[in-house]
């Protein structure tokens, strides 16, 4: 399988086969180098809820927007809780939690827009992003799928979301980002016992006992299933091999650092025409 994500500066990765279908469309994952902040943090923290200084949380922030070409006060960010609330969004909620994340969108861990100009971010150390693409309508989204996300099937709240709204599945594009992979993520029965009862097939195929209580843990997988499930081909799904926790040169991993980390940031958005 190709890597879908190319490395395109040191502080972000694009998805590249996207670019191909549309160049106006930028949709990546950032880095955790080149940036400003300091200490655990070091350097380009994207989350303002961590406890970095804000003002260089923003100085990181105003870095990339200068790199992607859409303005800081056109992005649109989450308050996430792990949670499968997915949410439209459009110009009217340009600038939430960019600056300050008191104003960020509340309990959503999804969005999507088909408003050009428009840049949708949501902040990972672990969890996994996924990406969706429609050609079409130019629809584009992105949610946050962690196990609680995935077990709560968050892909499907976006997807049943573009079916409500005529998009045929069909001609629906989705990659699934950088994340924890099955060797770093160990569970327990608790996590388990959740996947169990998602109504996959062949569930067990996703984790692996490695002692009493203790599980491997393939979220990635998961949500490759959770995609197939409602109907989207392989041919649409694409993959990245790249884990936050194994690759300690280039990402945050909430595990790998105990929770004493940044975070970085999977981005979306389609690029207003220029005049």
């Amino acid at each position: 399988m190709t890597e879908p994500f190319l490395l395109k500066d040191p502080t972000f990765f694009v998805i590249e086969e996207w670019q191909k279908l549309n160049p106006r469309i930028i949709a990546g994952f950032t880095t955790k180098n080149n940036g400003f902040s300091l200490s655990h943090y070091k350097s380009n923290n994207l989350g303002l809820h961590v406890g970095d200084d804000s003002h260089t949380v923003v100085k990181n922030r105003e870095k990339l927007a200068d790199q992607i070409q859409i303005p800081l006060n056109q992005w649109v960010c989450l308050q996430q809780t792990h949670g499968n609330n997915v949410q439209y969004v459009n110009q009217e909620h340009w600038g939430s939690g960019a600056l300050d994340f008191e104003t960020s969108i509340k309990d959503c861990d999804g969005i999507y827009t088909n408003q050009p100009g428009t840049l949708l971010g949501l902040m990972y150390a672990d969890c996994v992003p996924i990406y969706f693409y429609a050609p079409q309508e130019q629809m584009v989204g992105i949610v946050h799928a962690g196990w609680k996300g995935t077990v709560k099937k968050i892909v499907q709240s976006l997807l049943n979301d573009w079916q409500h709204k005529g998009i045929d599945l069909s001609s629906v594009y989705a990659c699934i980002g950088p994340s924890i992979c099955e060797h770093c993520y160990i569970v327990d029965d608790r996590v388990i016992n959740e996947v169990k009862i998602m109504n996959l097939s062949h569930h067990e195929r996703f984790y692996n006992e490695i002692k009493p209580n203790q599980y491997k843990l393939d979220l990635k997988g998961l949500n490759k299933a959770l995609l197939t499930q409602i109907g989207l081909r392989e041919n649409q799904i694409q993959l990245t091999s790249l884990c936050t926790s194994c690759e300690n040169s280039q990402f945050y991993s909430h595990r790998r650092d105990q929770g004493k980390t940044g975070r970085m940031m999977g981005f979306i958005g389609i690029k207003e025409k220029e005049d």
